[in-house]
């Protein structure tokens, strides 16, 4: 099943955010709660951590996009294995 990553509002006044770095690559593995990319937003640089376990197969924001809270930033798949 696939999961679509959604950038969260960290804050009352937040309307977006700059996607400053993947911290992991298509093909990645990655677990419930780890660090997927870092946003920077008008006050902070925050991490956004991946919602499930699962292989990242597809980053949709690129380093440098400016994203809308709650567009999707990637794509998880739940039931896919890295390497396969």
């Amino acid at each position: 099943m696939a999961t679509e990553v959604r950038l969260p509002q960290w804050g009352m006044g937040m309307v977006d955010g700059e996607i400053i770095a993947w911290l992991k690559e298509v093909g990645d593995h990655v677990d419930l709660g780890e660090g997927l990319v870092e946003v920077e937003t008008s006050k902070v640089v925050e991490i956004l951590e991946s919602p499930v376990s699962g292989t990242l197969v597809r980053q949709v924001a690129e380093v440098g996009d400016v994203v809308p809270v709650r567009d999707v930033v990637a794509i998880i798949d739940e039931g896919a294995e890295s390497g396969e």
